[in-house]
């Protein structure tokens, strides 16, 4: 059980987060710090999206597929410094976002696109007061930063590049492990952060080049994960994780809160639960669902999404010391309303892809 454990679980997950709430690719990773001894793994996802929309007042009047294909890199690091204490670190491609309206067709926002980056370097101490019950806390450094341009009816009035900003935060939580079943238990709480952008560019507000900065808060979170044997070599897990996204609200300089870059109405709770095999000593599989809400209401124009449901199914061959594992998620990506409610996002989906590759020694 206690390798099921350490295989079947790391299925579930290979294919990373091809949709979640807000414009968040993947929440810091934590489950490398439950590895037993020193342990190092790098993770690779590639996700790929198909979301288009029509104006609700003429629906021949179509964006075509604003969201653009993207891939993901991740890496964490973990080593025993006693029997009790472990120290890790991890870095992690958190928040992402890929949005180009083509440059055609007669709906008011074609031609505009964003591309926004934001990772998180988190080093994450684990104290054991027993087999039983644990803590874990650590320092967040996440950064953002990327390029936007603003169009309408065709005309650019807004380009700029934002400098990439970081800010220092802080997680912390608590773990309860039955070994004997597999069973763990594990609530965790991120901190937010805020980031003060530098725009810099061209816009039709300035008269041509201007600088500027603006303000941004990347939301706070808490996670609860857990996974329990049920029967021999079988092992059930999920997640049920709240981001509050309603704190959130990215701006241009200009245009102001009044017509937001990146804005929210309701903070996202995400569910998964799967369920895995361990099939010989060196392969184990997993198949797990998710589901977020579609909340309603008008969503910012560069995240046209609300709410998802998705299947996922994984494996992981385990070979002396290495684990390999790989996963495919599809995600059905709820309907939206954008353009300041002038059009309908409906009927998108997205596909991702993953490894991790991890290494006790």
């Amino acid at each position: 059980m206690k390798k099921l454990l350490l295989a079947a679980g790391t299925a579930a997950v290979a294919a990373g987060s091809a949709q979640a709430g807000g414009f968040e690719r993947s929440s810091v990773p934590l489950a490398f710090m439950f590895e037993k001894g020193n342990y190092v793994e790098l993770t690779y996802g590639h996700v790929s999206p198909d979301v288009s929309g029509a104006l609700k007042a003429n629906p021949a009047i179509t964006t075509g597929g604003v969201a653009k294909d993207y891939s993901t890199i991740g890496f964490a690091i973990k080593t025993d410094l006693s029997p009790k204490f472990s120290l890790g670190l991890t870095i992690d491609p958190s928040f992402g976002a890929d949005i180009d309206y083509p440059d055609g067709g007669s709906y008011p926002i074609r031609g505009s696109n964003a591309k926004l980056r934001g990772d998180t370097v988190a080093l994450v101490g684990r104290y054991k007061f027993s087999d039983a019950v644990s803590v874990h806390a650590g320092v967040r450094s996440v950064g953002i930063g990327g390029n936007v341009s603003l169009a309408s009816g065709g005309s650019t009035f807004y380009s700029a590049s934002v400098k990439n900003d970081r800010d220092t935060g802080y997680l912390i939580g608590v773990a309860y492990e039955k070994p004997e079943i597999a069973l763990r238990v594990a609530l965790t709480y991120a901190s937010s952060t805020k980031h003060d952008l530098l725009h810099t560019g061209v816009s039709v507000f300035a008269g041509g080049a201007f600088s500027a900065r603006t303000v941004v808060e990347l939301p706070q979170s808490l996670t609860l994960d857990f996974q329990s044997g049920v029967a021999k070599d079988t092992l059930v897990f999920g997640s049920i994780r709240w981001v509050d996204w309603t704190a959130t609200t990215l701006v241009s300089p200009f245009a102001g809160t009044a017509n937001p870059l990146v804005d929210y109405d309701d903070d996202s709770i995400s569910y998964s639960i799967g369920v895995g095999r361990k099939f010989t000593d060196k392969f184990s599989g997993a198949v797990s669902i998710g589901y977020e809400k579609t909340q309603g209401g008008v969503v910012g124009n560069l995240g046209p999404t609300d709410g998802y449901k998705s299947v996922q199914v994984g494996g992981t061959y385990t070979h002396e010391n290495m684990k390999i594992s790989a996963g495919v998620r599809y995600v059905e990506i709820g309907d939206a309303t954008a353009l300041g409610g002038a059009s309908s996002f409906s009927d998108n989906h997205a596909v991702a892809i993953g490894m991790k590759v991890g290494y006790s020694f």
